[in-house]
């Protein structure tokens, strides 16, 4: 299910760690970070397959799921009222989130929330 809020300007991304480029991405999966990300701009509520939230980091935080060629990258990000706050990416290689991408996702946010 796709919900979409009307009449909004679209949210800034808000990058505090990481980036989205080729390489390491491969081109299509660089396209379809791209796609999602824009997508969560617009306002679009994401889901499985696609996102998932991470309430181990903080209310409104989320794991943007995207599948490479060798590789399943992950997408931190959060969702505040005026932009989409990019925490961490980097590529999952076990089931679990690693307790370091927790703590320094929980670390930028206080910092960040501290700043504003």
């Amino acid at each position: 299910m796709v919900e979409q809020k009307e009449d909004k300007q679209d949210k800034p991304l808000v990058w505090l760690h990481g980036e989205v480029k080729t390489p390491p991405f491969s081109q299509s999966a660089r396209i379809e970070a791209g796609v999602l990300l824009r997508r969560l701009q617009q306002g679009e509520t994401l889901e499985m397959p696609h996102s998932r939230p991470m309430s181990s980091i903080g209310a409104h935080c989320h794991e943007l799921r995207i599948r490479d060629e060798d590789k399943n990258w992950r997408i931190i990000y959060r969702i505040d009222e005026d932009a989409i706050l990019i925490l961490e990416v980097f590529h999952k290689t076990t089931r679990a989130t690693p307790a370091s991408v927790i703590d320094n996702c929980k670390r930028r946010l206080s910092k960040y929330d501290n700043d504003q």
